[in-house]
């Protein structure tokens, strides 16, 4: 089965955790790559986009690994944390992120979709009252009659 990941998602959390201004050159340029990510279109942009990505790493690899000790208890952490947490979303995201590429079916993000729930979830708001069966009945007729049109 084949699961597209959102690109919009991707790039919103890893947009979160690096924050507008990041203050050192990993985070400016992993920025500056995870603001590229919808703009592929392409095999070529794919391939591109992940090479940069890989040198990246390649190039930051050491202060990404840089950790913080306390002495008091022993214990330590990653001392650039949000910066790794992005990377690696993104490396565990890359296998679903590009099958829009081969398939003009499969829309790069969910904003369609999301569209469609936000009717649906303020049409139930509408009707609150309702018991958990009758609430399963009105989201099934909801969407069949949404398909009818």
């Amino acid at each position: 089965m084949i699961v597209q990941r959102c690109l919009v998602h991707i790039q919103r959390m890893c947009l979160l955790w690096l924050t507008r201004f990041p203050k050192h050159l990993a985070g400016i340029e992993l920025r500056h790559l995870v603001l590229m990510l919808l703009r592929i279109k392409s095999h070529n942009d794919k391939v591109f986009w992940t090479e940069e990505l890989n040198c990246w790493y390649e190039r930051h690899k050491e202060y990404l690994q840089e950790k913080t000790f306390n002495e008091h208890t022993g214990r330590y952490w990653y001392t650039h944390k949000l910066l790794r947490r992005s990377y690696f979303t993104i490396k565990r995201a890359l296998p679903n992120m590009f099958h829009y590429l081969n398939n003009p079916d499969i829309p790069s993000t969910t904003n369609g979709i999301e569209g469609f729930f936000s009717h649906l979830k303020n049409h139930l708001d509408l009707h609150r009252g309702l018991s958990v069966k009758h609430r399963i009945d009105f989201v099934k007729w909801y969407i069949y009659l949404s398909n009818s049109k």
